[in-house]
């Protein structure tokens, strides 16, 4: 239960610090918990497991780089650590809530909830860059090491 505990701040820590803009941190940590307030409102459920459930929903588990070789680019799929796929899963929770026009609490639980249930902008970016990871699998001997 403890490290539960601890995963969880880890967490909540780490997307408030991405959602900080010009280094307002209150204002991030108001947004924040505004948001899980309307998603416990709207679900009547426990809002840390529907944001968890959201950023493990969000995780990509490859992603695609350029490298080029012999004149041409190929676009290889290259799986990526855990971390990593944690912090471009809250980039993209975060974009797209950004995208709804004003960024507000409002906005943010309404992604967060359409990400809990693998819907949404940032789930279909997951989708597209596995599709495309899937389509170029031929090209994972170019990766370097």
């Amino acid at each position: 239960m403890k490290n539960c505990k601890k995963k969880a701040q880890y967490l909540t820590r780490k997307f408030i610090n991405h959602l900080m803009l010009d280094g307002k941190k209150q204002k991030a940590e108001k947004i924040f918990v505004e948001s899980l307030n309307l998603i416990y409102e709207k679900e009547k459920k426990d809002c840390l497991t529907v944001f968890f459930r959201a950023l493990e929903n969000s995780k990509p588990l490859v992603e695609i780089r350029s490298i080029r070789r012999g004149g041409a680019t190929y676009q290889v799929p290259i799986p990526i650590h855990e971390n990593r796929s944690l912090s471009l899963a809250i980039k993209w929770l975060i974009n797209a809530a950004r995208k709804k026009g004003s960024f507000t609490a409002f906005n943010l639980s309404i992604t967060l909830l359409k990400a809990s249930k693998n819907q949404g902008d940032c789930i279909k970016k997951r989708e597209a860059i596995h599709k495309v990871a899937l389509k170029n699998r031929s090209f994972v001997h170019f990766r370097r090491f």
